[in-house]
């Protein structure tokens, strides 16, 4: 029997909001977009936007997520701002989550046992594995019967091999508590590598790509044919890149160093890493936002000058050891809100390997947010500026799997 429903309701939610797409898998397209904010907190307010209609705003305090998603569904359901008669016109709902752990390297359909693995995550991701669960429940309530499907950024990260993911402690701490290196932004990874070998016509079982996913959070894959064989984030997102706020790849010792030093516990320390260093720390303070670092810098702001410098010398750092470990490289994709705006980030970047033969097209390059090739048609590399599209990778697992 043909499976005639064919609407995704893709969910991101967060601790106090609720983002979501309703997708037409068909074409491929959206019908609807939108913002729930201040859940649970005075101001609550919903921002919808049907496309080729005009944006819709609803203000109305919500005490928790179960009646924001109430709301949503008004809205996608409403006679003039809506884009579907009713909820039966949704197949299947995706949510984003974070942290699925070893037991999870695909999505799932969401049922008991699904919660309470992701409710067992939720010490390693605990801003967003109880807020991704909060989401899921308050669609069951919404919407009982309806297919929830758990896409996890930790799944195209599990597909790294023991040698990329294990760390160098004793593997008793592997064994009770899976510390590992798990791999972030893995649903962008995961589109952008394969959306790169179809774009650039690259062997589909055998190419490799590069994949620089950079904004306020930030980190690098490696993969063949599409498969991960390196993520620069690991346990947790702190790993890696220096980012917006996060410190990326420090010694250790820092953390106990600045503990006795400062008077500090390790949780205070940690804070600091994740929230108030990377570029807004080593800039003084001037930003967590790249714009605001790079019109620092051209103003003569040394330490914003050289936070930047340090920032993009370590994506260099990085997409230079992946090239290393998988022999070479065929693709290197600029996406997420750095890699997609910033022209000098990857000019700077893409010409760093000129020793391989890659070769930027600066014309190309002039571009923002549009998928193109921004190499040169002799470059020995593909140099590939590629949105993400993390929603309709959710849905393509969604659909998927309701299908089935």
């Amino acid at each position: 029997m043909e499976f005639l429903m064919k609407n995704i309701l893709v969910i991101n939610c967060g601790s106090s909001s609720l983002k979501y797409q309703l997708i037409n898998m068909e074409n491929e397209e959206p019908l609807a977009k939108g913002l729930f904010e201040r859940i649970a907190i005075p101001g609550s307010k919903l921002t919808h936007e049907p496309i080729g209609k005009d944006k819709y705003i609803i203000e109305k305090d919500v005490k928790d997520h179960t009646e924001a998603i109430a709301l949503v569904f008004e809205a996608l359901t409403d006679k003039e701002h809506g884009v579907i008669k009713d909820a039966s016109e949704i197949a299947a709902v995706g949510h984003r989550v974070v942290q699925g752990g070893v037991k999870y390297p695909d999505s799932v359909v969401i049922d008991d046992e699904v919660k309470a693995e992701i409710k067992k995550y939720c010490d390693l991701a605990p801003l967003h594995n109880p807020a991704n669960l909060m989401g899921i429940e308050a669609v069951e309530k919404a919407m009982p019967g309806i297919t929830n499907v758990a896409a996890f950024d930790t799944s195209f990260g599990m597909g790294m091999p023991e040698k990329a993911y294990k760390y160098a402690i004793p593997s008793e701490y592997y064994d009770k508590y899976h510390i590992r290196r798990y791999g972030f932004h893995g649903t962008s990874h995961m589109y952008v590598s394969h959306e790169a070998i179809e774009f650039a016509n690259l062997d589909k079982d055998n190419a490799k790509v590069v994949v620089c996913h950079l904004g306020n959070g930030a980190s690098i894959s490696a993969s063949i044919g599409g498969k991960c064989i390196d993520s620069s984030m690991g346990l947790t997102p702190l790993e890696g890149l220096i980012m917006g706020t996060r410190s990326g790849d420090i010694d250790p010792a820092i953390v106990q160093y600045i503990c006795n030093k400062e008077n500090r516990s390790v949780d205070e320390v940690l804070n600091i890493l994740n929230k108030k260093s990377g570029v807004l720390g080593m800039s003084g303070g001037i930003s967590s936002d790249f714009r605001d670092i790079e019109n620092a810098a051209a103003d003569g702001n040394k330490l914003a000058e050289v936070a930047l410098e340090a920032f993009r010398y370590r994506i260099i750092k990085y997409v230079g050891a992946y090239i290393a470990a998988m022999g070479g490289v065929d693709a290197i994709c600029f996406t997420a809100g750095v890699g997609e705006n910033d022209k000098e980030t990857r000019r700077i970047v893409g010409n760093a390997f000129g020793y391989l033969g890659a070769k930027i097209d600066d014309n190309a390059n002039n571009v923002r947010g549009k998928r193109t090739m921004i190499s040169t048609p002799d470059s020995k590399v593909k140099l590939i500026l590629m949105p993400t599209n993390e929603e309709l990778a959710i849905a393509r697992d969604a659909y998927r799997l309701a299908k089935k």
